[in-house]
């Protein structure tokens, strides 16, 4: 992995938080983590010694979950933009700072054992990686990766590596998913074969040109931000949140809410990796005169189908339905004219052979349609809670690190992340190629050959098999000196 020195911070600001680490240094542990052995090791008389990396937005609240949970200590925070860091700084004034996660591992691996991740897409896999390698617990916010390539290693990593893994998608904590779970197990809905899911997502930019360079702000390491990522100017409204609507960086509405609507199909079909996907684009621009092509970008609205395989709890193959950007799938005829679709933005629809049930975001509130069937229908509870519903997503991590490998059941393993997170970047992968313009034989405008092209899958070799043009993004070029392995 690539080495370079820690950002400084300004000197004032550095010598309080060295000055507060120092002070509080004893009070991480009972005794040295190097001499019960490092690596990971957890005293019985210890908490969890957890190190975020990414700590502002999401992963402040990531952090404080964990803490919240009473059996962890938030020991180091890391992340490249000072200003994300002063909340979680002052919620935890006793944990060491530092701007380089690599230099952190390097410095401080013998003295914490659990990684959380909350950076950006493009850099989740090399952080996860450099984690369990050092034999760390980890948590990694959803998408798990940004490319399929790295949610195949991360999940054979988590298994090599023998380390307790989730991925912050805390649905699949729900009590939710577990109700559908239950319906459908109970033979309620009978067997089925198309799943329809939809979000409003995005809610930041998309389809547009890349907006002109400007002044990298000096709180910012802008070589550390980009990581993996190939070298390009940084641009105003990047950061904090719209980096999502970059394929250099994120993943789309498909990457931010995907492991949140899809989770549910996945864990009740027991469905894994996808035969094929196909897929429509928005490509005309809120202005004309501005309409254009846009690569860098997603599209402002897409649509994706997938179609995976029969599995022991399908009769035969099972079509999901991604739609974004408002769009959404016709309205049930069980649903009732004035009822809400879903939680209105997103949801989830289960089509059967003898009924249909629906749920919102998270798999919550869920529903049989009619709605009129709730009254109706008792199915015994078959499957345990978490304690905490979604909110314990984070001590279920937590204990489960605790416990030890293999010892405790997890909402969202990489076993079970890894697959989830490739079913949605293979839904990437036709949206991209879907808006990808040729210039027409005739000279005369463009086409869109992937738009009208089902992109056909080899799992095990983790290529498409009928359309080079879209393996390009199945494995990116990291940035040199950038690399997965140690």
């Amino acid at each position: 992995m690539k080495k370079n020195s820690n950002q400084a911070l300004s000197d004032s600001s550095r010598r309080g938080f060295i000055k507060g680490a120092t002070a509080a240094a004893a009070g991480f542990m009972i005794v040295p983590r190097y001499v019960l052995g490092g690596n990971g090791f957890l005293a019985p008389s210890d908490k969890l010694l957890i190190a975020g990396v990414g700590v502002g937005g999401k992963g402040r609240s990531d952090i404080a979950n964990f803490y919240k949970s009473g059996k962890a200590e938030i020991a180091y925070l890391c992340d490249v933009d000072t200003r994300m860091i002063e909340a979680s700084v002052s919620s935890f004034p006793k944990a060491k700072f530092y701007t380089d996660w690599r230099e952190m591992f390097d410095k401080e691996s013998k003295n914490f054992d659990a990684v959380s991740v909350s950076t950006p897409d493009h850099n989740h896999a090399t952080i996860a990686m450099g984690a369990m390698q050092l034999g760390k617990h980890v948590y990694v916010q959803k998408p798990l990766t940004h490319d399929i390539y790295e949610a195949r290693v991360l999940t054979e990593a988590a298994k090599k590596y023998k380390v307790v893994t989730q991925m912050g998608n805390q649905g699949s904590s729900g009590d939710g998913v577990r109700q559908l779970h239950e319906w459908f197990d109970a033979g309620i809905i009978g067997d089925v074969h198309t799943i329809e899911i939809w979000t409003n997502r995005p809610i930041w930019p998309q389809g547009i040109p890349r907006p002109p360079k400007a002044e990298i702000p000096k709180e910012l390491n802008w070589d550390l931000w980009l990581g993996t990522a190939q070298n390009k100017d940084y641009f105003e409204g990047l950061i904090p949140g719209s980096w999502r609507g970059w394929w250099d960086y994120g993943t789309g509405a498909l990457g931010d809410l995907g492991c949140h609507l899809m989770e549910a199909p996945f864990r009740i079909l027991n469905l894994k990796y996808a035969l094929d996907c196909q897929a429509s684009v928005s490509n005309v621009y809120v202005d004309w005169a501005k309409r254009g092509n846009f690569p860098d970008t997603p599209p402002p609205a897409s649509h994706a189908t997938l179609t995976f395989p029969k599995t022991d709890k399908t009769a035969g193959p099972v079509t999901m339905h991604w739609m974004d950007g408002g769009i959404k799938p016709s309205r049930p005829e069980e649903l009732g004219p004035n009822e809400l679709f879903g939680d209105g933005n997103s949801g989830i629809l289960f089509i059967g052979t003898k009924g249909k049930m629906m749920a919102s975001e998270y798999a919550a509130n869920p529903r049989l349609l009619p709605t009129s069937r709730m009254d109706e229908v008792k199915v015994k509870q078959k499957f345990e809670r978490v304690p905490g519903s979604a909110n314990g997503h984070y001590a279920q991590w937590v204990e489960g690190a605790i416990a030890g490998y293999g010892n405790m059941e997890l909402s969202s393993p990489f076993e079970k992340a890894g697959p989830l997170t490739e079913a949605i970047l293979m839904a990437n992968l036709a949206i991209r190629v879907a808006d990808i313009p040729k210039p027409r034989a005739n000279g005369r405008g463009f086409e869109y050959p992937g738009s009208n092209t089902k992109l056909l899958w080899d799992n095990q070799n983790m290529r498409v098999t009928n359309y080079d043009e879209a393996n390009q993004f199945v494995k990116r070029e990291y940035r040199q000196g950038w690399t997965l392995e140690a």
